[in-house]
């Protein structure tokens, strides 16, 4: 059924796709071959020497990955209102994940203090460039929420060596069945407290910049299929496992 079509039908058909589409995920996503390079393993949630709360961001056409590697592991995800989104929050919920529904468009102010409230207690995530893009541009969401609660944001970026691109304005990525997964994960990067617009805009440029690096770096990594120093086996969370 269509995406779109679901999502404008009732709660209980939006209910039952969220499951079904959780259940599909886990099944096709298992089947991929996941390798990672740490610049600090500690920032990862499902780690016995992990320690935060952090405030996580990678790009929106790369969410299928956490989702079904981080589920269970004390994560509040931010999303947006649309109806569009009601079916991405239900197979979260199913995953895993806690939704904060909102964005910069819709629900800005009420998002913003949920999220704040969940820091408290639980780590954040955040597609920066979700939901209208433009595709791979950081907004500044994330750097206003660390320079106001003091948190870490810790930058993923991921990639394939096969995949399906759908038409999507993030051209969305479908890994195919037994591909190379790769991630690259920055360390904690400590945005400054009360920051103005232009101290806003120069960490927002920086973290763009980097997020994209690092997932240049993972589609490369894929790509090649070669092996570097400081790789490692990524495997689901012990908590999902469990689930």
């Amino acid at each position: 059924m269509d995406a779109k079509v679901m999502n404008n039908s009732d709660p209980f058909l939006v209910r039952l796709g969220g499951f079904a589409g959780a259940r599909l995920i886990t099944c096709w996503m298992r089947t991929l071959d996941y390798r990672v390079a740490y610049y600090d393993p500690s920032i990862d949630p499902a780690r016995r020497d992990w320690y935060g709360p952090n405030i996580y961001v990678f790009w929106h056409e790369h969410i299928l990955f956490p989702l079904y590697l981080r589920g269970h592991c004390n994560m509040a995800m931010l999303l947006s209102r649309h109806r569009d989104a009601d079916l991405l929050a239900r197979i979260a919920y199913h995953l895993g994940f806690d939704c904060v529904r909102g964005s910069t468009y819709r629900g800005a102010t009420s998002a913003v203090r949920e999220m704040a409230r969940r820091s408290n207690s639980m780590n954040l995530t955040i597609t920066p460039d979700g939901p209208r893009g433009p595709r791979r541009h950081l907004a500044q969401g994330p750097i206003y929420l660390a320079s106001k609660l003091g948190l870490p944001l810790v930058a993923m970026g991921f990639g394939y060596d096969r995949l399906w691109r759908l038409g999507s304005w993030d051209r969305f990525a479908i890994p195919k069945p037994f591909a190379r997964a790769r991630a690259v994960v920055s360390p904690r990067i400590h945005v400054p407290p009360n920051l103005d617009r232009e101290g806003m805009e120069r960490y927002r440029f920086r973290v763009e910049d980097l997020l994209n690096r690092l997932t240049d770096k993972a589609e490369d990594w894929a790509a090649s299929g070669g092996r570097i120093d400081v790789e490692r086996p990524l495997v689901k969370s012990p908590a999902a496992r469990a689930a």
